[in-house]
Order: structure tokens, then sequence, then C-alpha cells
């Protein structure tokens, strides 16, 4: 291992132990290593959006519309550039209203453009999924399939509130909150074993490219 690439395992080991430091207590250490880190971040997010963003979609088409004397696009790529510069007037006290305009446009951009995937992946697609499976004839994917289906309709009765949930809709709503709980569980013990997976690779790391006592 040379010099160069010792230092940076003794560095990332060293960086490893402050940000675990904090399970014994809060201390500077650990505040250094995470400022470092949020720092770092940061700089790195602003050179990709820099290079990536500003470079490839603003000034690289600004030059060839210029070149090309194309007013058209100079005009489409210059609007959208200041109304992003807009967001700038945040920092002015006496101008920060200006930043509403830029917030609105993004806000009901996306807005309209994203209702209709949505409605198609989160209810049509939802709900042909569900009607294939339930009726996808088969042996023990039936019964799986059966209790997706009663899965799907309890949960959509426990999260219908117009009527009140007493007598029929008021048990079948419980039987959804089971069903929720249970979803619930599962996500949080799915992120607790990604995060222990993420442990078992930092401990990895300090007992073999660290210290080197397993192989």
């Amino acid at each position: 291992m040379s010099i160069s690439t010792n230092l940076w395992v003794w560095l990332a080991a060293f960086l490893t132990l402050t940000i675990y430091s904090f399970l014994y207590k809060d201390n500077i250490m650990y505040k250094f290593a995470e400022h470092l880190f949020v720092g770092a971040s940061v700089g790195w997010s602003i050179a990709i959006i820099w290079h990536l963003t500003v470079f490839q979609y603003i000034i690289d088409p600004i030059k060839e519309a210029v070149l090309n004397k194309d007013v058209l696009g100079f005009i489409l790529v210059l609007v959208p550039t200041i109304i992003g510069l807009m967001y700038f007037s945040r920092f002015s006290r006496s101008k920060g209203w200006i930043a509403r305009w830029p917030i609105a446009v993004t806000m009901g951009y996306y807005t309209g453009i994203s209702i209709t995937p949505s409605i198609e992946t989160n209810i049509f697609k939802q709900v042909e999924g569900t009607i294939l499976t339930s009726f996808n004839p088969g042996s023990l994917g039936s019964w799986w399939a059966l209790l997706l289906l009663v899965g799907v309709v309890t949960t959509l009765f426990y999260f219908f509130f117009s009527v009140k949930h007493a007598g029929f809709v008021g048990r079948t709503a419980k039987v959804g909150i089971w069903f929720v709980m249970i979803a619930f569980g599962a996500s949080f013990g799915y992120t607790v074993m990604a995060r222990v997976s993420l442990l078992i690779g930092r401990i990895q790391f300090l007992l073999h490219d660290w210290l080197g006592i397993i192989k």
C-alpha cells in the first residue's frame, strides 16, 4: 500500500471513529466531522451543478445561440435563466417578494406536469395490479392474492373519512389499521437493516483496510 493510500485510509478511519463517538456523547470531534461532511457535500454539489447545469443548460446554449444568431433559441434560454436568478432576491429584505414569481412558476409547472403521471402511477396502475393479481389463478398464489385484495380494500376503508367509522365500516377500518401497521413495521425493519448493513461495512473497513485484523 502506497503512502498516499495509507494516509487516506487513516483519514477515513479517523473520521469514521469521530462520527461514531457521538454514541458516547456529543463532542467537538464529532462536530468537526459533521461540519466537514456537510461542507464537502455542499461544495461538491455546487461544483456538479455549476458544470453540469449552468454550463450545459445556460452558458453553452447561449453561446451557441449567439454564434448561430438564433434569436428564438436565445430567448428560450434567457427567460428561464432570468426566472431562476429571481430566486436570489430572497437575500434582499426589500426585494424578497420577487422570489414569489419563480416559486409560483416552479410550483405551477411541476404540479401540472405531475398530475397525469401521478394519477396513472398511483391510482390506475395500482388498481390494475391489484385486480390482475387478485384474479390470477394458482394454489398458494391465490391465497396471497386474496390477502392483498383484503389489505387494499380494508386500508382504503380506514382512510375513507367521509363516513363515520362505525358498524361494518368501523370493523373493516380496524382490519385496515393492522395492514397499515404491518406495512409501517416492515418499512421500518427494512430501514434498520439498511443502517446495520452500513455499520457492517464500516466495521469491515476498520478491521480489514485499517487495522488488517481480518483478511
